[in-house]
């Protein structure tokens, strides 16, 4: 089994770049792979590789500044779920585009096992800050969803719905994948003025570990990314597959769609690519195909970026 590490951590560094190249060399000779970025405000990442080696990997960033403390959800994968390691210098480490919003003054961590409590408080309205695909595969009950496309659109849309949303409401409660985008939301909702902020330490990543299926309002499955594409509760890996094309989460009922053909079009972009598109979707999957007869990876089939 493979040990995959998420973390990230808002913390001032002073010279990002400067600490690039040390971890990119620590990833590489503890042989561990993923995406690891790095910004001003601190870094966010995942990664992959065997326990050992993810552990030098993870005691080499809570050396960095502010980062001894630096929390870890861990999880187990069958194979590999990254091709490369990338260490990224970044002018965010999960991209808002609100300069002026400081991520360390963030609203009220929420254990898991107090966040069912607090979000059946009717004084309590709950929002996804996750993008739509991922949403669409899973999200907690009674949760709004903003459908965004990216995060970037998180502030714009709250500013046009602010007074809907807080209309009787005494209280926001906010969640992501793993707690970096709705911890820094929490900050934006403070700078507007909103007071009572919480958000899920952790993200539904922790929830679905910690919490029993039986008492959880989670429904259906977390998006991640990388090659295991969704997780469920006790973080088993769950149904969705990857559209290579499109790069967005297929369920069983997506692949049996005849809009459906593997590695080249689900139904999501199948009306929204060419036949050139296509063909080189076509070659690529072939591509990968041969390389997996071989045993050999093929990194034309890789997931592009940890963006939590």
């Amino acid at each position: 089994m493979t040990r995959v590490s998420a973390l990230y951590r808002f913390t001032p560094f002073d010279d990002p770049a400067g600490l690039r190249e040390p971890l990119l060399q620590a990833c590489e000779a503890a042989g561990v792979r993923g995406t690891l970025l790095l910004a001003r405000e601190g870094i966010n990442g995942t990664i992959a590789g065997p326990h050992a080696g993810v552990e030098a990997v993870l005691s080499h960033i809570r050396g960095l500044p502010g980062c001894a403390t630096l929390d870890v959800k861990d999880s187990q994968a069958d194979a590999m779920p990254f091709h490369r390691t990338k260490v990224r210098v970044k002018a965010e480490i999960v991209t808002m585009g609100e300069p002026a919003i400081d991520p360390l003054d963030a609203g009220h961590y929420v254990e898991p096992q107090d966040w069912n409590a607090l979000i059946a408080d009717p004084r309590t309205v709950l929002i996804d800050t996750r993008n739509d695909y991922e949403v669409a595969i899973g999200t907690f009950a009674g949760a709004v969803d903003p459908e965004t496309r990216t995060f970037r659109e998180f502030p714009a849309w709250f500013r046009d719905h602010r007074d809907d949303l807080l209309s009787g409401k005494a209280q926001v409660a906010m969640f992501c994948t793993g707690g970096i985008r709705c911890e820094k939301a929490t900050a934006f909702l403070k700078a507007e003025g909103v007071a009572d902020v919480f958000h899920l330490k952790g993200g539904i990543l922790k929830y679905l570990e910690e919490v029993p299926a039986e008492d959880s309002t989670w429904a259906g499955e977390c998006f991640v990314f990388d090659e295991r594409v969704a997780v469920g509760h006790g973080l088993a890996q769950g149904t969705h597959g990857l559209c290579r094309a499109c790069r967005m989460p297929v369920s069983p009922a997506d692949r049996n769609s005849p809009l459906y053909e593997e590695g080249v079009r689900c139904p999501r972009c199948a009306t929204s690519r060419g036949d050139e598109d296509r063909a080189r979707y076509a070659e690529r999957h072939r591509q990968a195909l041969l390389a997996q007869t071989r045993g050999e990876a093929h990194v034309g089939r890789r997931y592009e970026d940890a963006r939590d």
